[in-house]
């Protein structure tokens, strides 16, 4: 029986109003509350009747109600949105949730796991729709916080008092109070971003305001908007945090603070930028007390994982990772570190800044603003009897002929350089001065990587691997030697990404794609007499050299990643359109817009 019928048994609906309804709502619960009331019908006998219907307890919210901060802390807020139902009181013990559609069972496996993850055991009261809405209301969000915030801000430039600045002489420095507007700011975006998992914080004013951005899985969002005034103020808070001049803003800065959020030590790496209205800061937010990822977590294909296993069980030796900014490389490097026996080797560190805490490795952070460079810790980690060294990153000149020397001398050193791909490596190295018969004894492995986005979970559109995308897979793969083609998986679909509320990209996290090659004897040669790119590239493919994009394909006929991260990757695959209807023809494969229905 339907809650329409008992109220046509009660008398208050007739048949013709319980169908007009049907038709209205298409079974949605408050939109059939919404008709009822606009039919004369008091919430009362509604919510009444609907407990009667759901045979469970019913509760109303007086206009006075306000539910306290530490019992809506219990449900966050975008789970409260999305699986309609409110924390509403916590009484002996129990939790009591209020929701307006008991059926919802996606919505009651939620509130099964926030319970155990609580530790606490809830009951169920049906509330009104118009009350869960005042419930949401009560959650406090950022742009909620931080017009609060400038509100008050505002009332204090106005009135009579003195207005907030902060002192820009170097050595009186006045620190902001800790409940002043424009800190509070500050400490809400950083608040944020840490929930919303956020790597970086981009605040960046922009003509008539000031544009404040997370990055999420590789992607800037923008979070809200400031009014331009408070640039400066903002600016310079963050500039108190991180120790940096404050009567300096036509040149960059960079430094560093930590935060304790939610009882977590938090460091920030600050950058700031002049530019024409005002200075853009970008804060790299870093838990260094994040657990170190394994390869296999961050997405390492099998044979990328048996090539850097040999690797760092050698001796001697060097390995490089290249990548741009934010490819994850510092994230592969502590991987690495993880698989070599810290116990009976002294591992030593030099980074810039200590990202992640790893038992059993003595990191170091190098401070270049007194001297301390990658170089210079370079040579003194030497007289520290070293077994394994990590150098965060191979800058120039010098620190790549050190480490070389390092190498050559009996130690294994891990490190970054900046390139485009793998076999970049070696140019790289021989462009920065360092000789080609010290890089073909020395390097014994080369990686690239770049980060890719994942499918969300139990989401994702199967798209058949046929016609034109079956030619151009195969068409990438078709120098791949027969010995290494069981790597390709047989996999008739790809996924491609569909938003979700879960996932309103469609996608959740991002793991690693990588390309690598090991130095064998016909590899040295090659770099010994200078042999170009196209050569060692050759050489390498003989052995099962498969590029950062081939990866990609492999993970995404695994329904790892969506197939449109791989045109990210750029090559064959161009210009992936998977809204798109048309289909194209084989003729066009080697430079291709990918349209898939």
């Amino acid at each position: 029986m339907h809650i329409l019928d008992l109220l046509k048994e009660k008398g208050l609906i007739s048949e013709e109003t319980s169908a007009e309804i049907v038709v209205e709502s298409q079974g949605a619960p408050s939109v059939i509350e919404e008709g009822l009331m606009r039919r004369g019908i008091d919430a009362e006998t509604i919510l009444n009747t609907l407990g009667e219907y759901y045979r469970l307890p019913t509760r109303r919210l007086a206009p006075q109600d306000k539910i306290p901060a530490d019992i809506l802390r219990y449900v966050p807020e975008d789970s409260a949105q999305h699986y309609r139902l409110v924390p509403l009181e916590e009484k002996d013990g129990v939790l009591e949730v209020g929701v307006t559609d008991p059926d919802n069972l996606i919505a009651l496996d939620a509130l099964n796991f926030i319970s155990s993850k609580n530790n606490l055991p809830y009951k169920l009261v049906l509330i009104l729709e118009q009350d869960l809405v005042r419930v949401l209301t009560m959650y406090e969000n950022l742009t909620e916080e931080v017009d609060q915030a400038l509100t008050e801000l505002e009332i204090e430039l106005t009135s009579e008092k003195k207005p907030i600045e902060v002192e820009e002489k170097v050595d009186t420095v006045e620190i902001l109070k800790e409940d002043a507007p424009v800190t509070r700011i500050v400490a809400t975006v950083l608040r944020y971003a840490v929930d919303g998992r956020a790597s970086d914080i981009h605040i960046e004013p922009i003509e008539d305001k000031i544009r404040v951005r997370f990055r999420v899985d590789g992607t800037l969002h923008t979070s809200l908007d400031l009014p331009i005034k408070i640039q400066s103020a903002i600016a310079a808070r963050i500039k108190i945090l991180a120790s940096m001049r404050l009567d300096e803003k036509r040149k960059p800065q960079d430094g560093r603070f930590s935060a304790t959020i939610d009882g977590r030590k938090i460091d920030f790496r600050v950058s700031t930028l002049p530019t024409y209205y005002g200075e853009k800061v970008v804060m790299r937010i870093l838990d260094p007390d994040s657990d170190v990822r394994s390869l296999e977590s961050i997405g390492v294909s099998d044979h990328h994982i048996e090539a850097i296993r040999q690797a760092v069980r050698q001796s001697y030796g060097i390995i490089l990772i290249s990548g741009p900014t934010g490819s994850g490389k510092s994230t592969t490097l502590y991987a690495m570190l993880g698989e070599i026996d810290r116990m009976g080797k002294n591992v030593i560190s030099l980074e810039d800044p200590v990202e992640y805490k790893i038992e059993g490795v003595s990191q170091s952070q190098v401070r270049p603003e007194i001297g301390y460079t990658f170089a210079s810790g370079l040579r003194t980690v030497l007289r520290q009897d070293p077994d394994v060294i990590m150098v965060g990153e191979i800058r120039d000149k010098e620190t790549a002929q050190l480490a070389i020397q390092a190498a050559l001398t009996g130690h294994l050193v891990l490190s970054t350089i900046h390139t485009n791909d793998s076999i970049g490596i070696i140019s790289r190295l021989i462009d920065m001065g360092v000789d080609p018969f010290l890089i073909a004894p020395t390097l014994i492995l080369g990686i690239a990587q770049r980060l890719v986005k994942k499918i969300c979970p139990d989401s994702g559109k199967e798209v058949p691997i046929e016609g034109s995308l079956e030619v151009m897979i195969a068409k990438e793969f078709e120098t791949l030697p027969g010995p290494y083609r069981s790597r390709i998986p047989p996999s008739e679909h790809v996924l491609r990404a569909i938003p979700s509320k879960e996932c309103p990209n469609g996608t959740r996290g991002r793991m690693a794609v990588m390309e690598t090659f090991s130095v064998d004897q016909e590899l040295e040669q090659l770099i010994l007499r200078g042999a170009s790119a196209k050569e060692m590239y050759a050489s390498v493919r003989k052995k099962g050299f498969m590029s950062m994009r081939e990866d990609a394909i492999i993970k995404a006929m695994h329904g790892q990643i969506p197939f449109e991260e791989v045109n990210e990757l750029g090559g064959a695959f161009v210009d992936f359109d998977p809204g798109a209807d048309e289909e194209i023809g084989e003729e066009h494969v080697d430079n291709v817009t990918l349209a898939i229905p």
